[in-house]
């Protein structure tokens, strides 16, 4: 099993919408996958759930993140909150409040056959600035503050001994605050969707910049560290698999690899350098391709109003035409509710998108294969 986090300093770049394709696409090729939502925004989750499910899931969590310990007195209150899916920050409060971990932990929500998600909560803020108060904590080996620093990783891990999961896909937001330090620095690898624009360029700047710094820091709590304590934190510090084109305007008279409008692509030629100067060789997967998007041209072009379709019908692209066709049939008042109605003529296209994302998915494998 490897974790691997989707990151970019840069917002609005398709990265939650990337992250569950990608998912799908490796559920489809029958590898198992849990999706983390670790975004405060829960775009992640809002593309595989709807918002009734998870408003329920929320309320019914909502005293035990309140008051933590409070609630667990009340026999009632637990019961009913461990025997459905929970979302990430329940499960951290624990360590939050400096209490005992689970000894039990609910079912994440299953999507399809091989595809599970651990749905975001807009509280998360509050296990950040947990992070923050107890960061200087760790230089002393502090086992709460080691505990709160690695608890992502562990949770992870323990998923992972119950559900054998190939894949652990994490999503963020695009800050480089406490929480993703935590969290990029303590995943196997990740991945950085981009556009093909100026602000991609200087979020891999800001993003490689970060990771020196992370790194420096993680280090001098290495040496500071017994073994037993180093053992709670990954042996290799996260390594970067590649980027990713996504979401960009397809100009078919570009006359160029990548089919772009020549400013933009003389944006995509300068992503590489960027690369290489700003995030270091030994922070990188050694590939010949990692010059190279992940996918190629698979998914680098936007699909317009499709994954707004996906988004509203909870499922890839590739399966609209069917759960809208079985809305028609079945939930008519849903989709008044949303307001959506597909064309059918869209329909070819939508289930194209499959194979698109299969292929990116293919070479996501051989990317993560190359992780030490």
């Amino acid at each position: 099993m490897k974790i691997i986090s989707v990151f970019n300093n840069k917002g609005g770049v398709g990265k939650s919408t990337l992250c569950f394709h990608l998912a799908c696409a490796l559920n489809e090729m029958g590898k198992k996958v849990l999706l983390l939502d670790l975004d405060p925004q829960c775009n992640l989750t809002i593309c595989g759930m709807k918002e009734e499910q998870l408003h329920a899931i929320w309320e019914e969590e909502e005293p035990f993140i309140d008051d933590y310990e409070s609630a667990w007195k009340s026999d009632k209150l637990v019961e009913k909150v461990l025997e459905s899916p929970r979302s990430i920050h329940f499960l951290l409060k624990a360590t939050e409040e400096g209490v005992n971990e689970l000894e039990n932990y609910p079912n994440p929500i299953k999507l399809y056959d091989n595809l599970d998600l651990i749905p975001g909560r807009l509280s998360i803020h509050q296990y950040e600035n947990k992070i923050a108060e107890r960061w200087s904590s760790v230089y002393q080996g502090d086992n709460l503050g080691i505990r709160t620093i690695t608890n992502i990783r562990r949770i992870c891990e323990k998923y992972n001994e119950i559900n054998k999961y190939d894949y652990i896909l994490i999503d963020t937001s695009p800050s480089l605050g406490v929480l993703n330090k935590v969290i990029i620095s303590t995943v196997d690898g990740f991945f950085i969707p981009t556009q093909p624009d100026m602000f991609s360029l200087y979020g891999i700047r800001n993003i490689g910049t970060s990771l020196v710094l992370w790194q420096k820091e993680f280090n001098v709590i290495y040496t500071l560290l017994s073994e037993d304590k180093r053992n709670k934190f990954p042996q290799k510090f996260v390594q970067f698999i590649g980027y990713t084109l996504y979401n960009a305007r397809v100009y078919t008279n570009g006359n160029n690899e990548y089919d772009l409008a020549k400013a933009h692509y003389a944006y995509a030629q300068r992503i590489p350098s960027v690369i290489n100067e700003y995030i270091k060789s030994e922070n990188r997967i050694e590939s010949d391709n990692l010059e190279k998007p992940i996918g190629g041209k698979a998914v680098m072009h936007s699909h317009n109003t499709f994954p707004s379709m996906a988004q509203a019908l909870k499922c890839p692209m590739w399966l609209v035409p069917e759960k809208y066709a079985w809305c028609v049939q079945n939930d008519q008042e849903y989709l008044e509710e949303i307001k959506l109605e597909v064309n059918r003529g869209h329909n070819g296209s939508l289930r194209a998108t499959k194979d698109k994302y299969v292929s990116f998915a293919k070479e996501f494998i051989e990317r993560v294969d190359c992780l030490e």
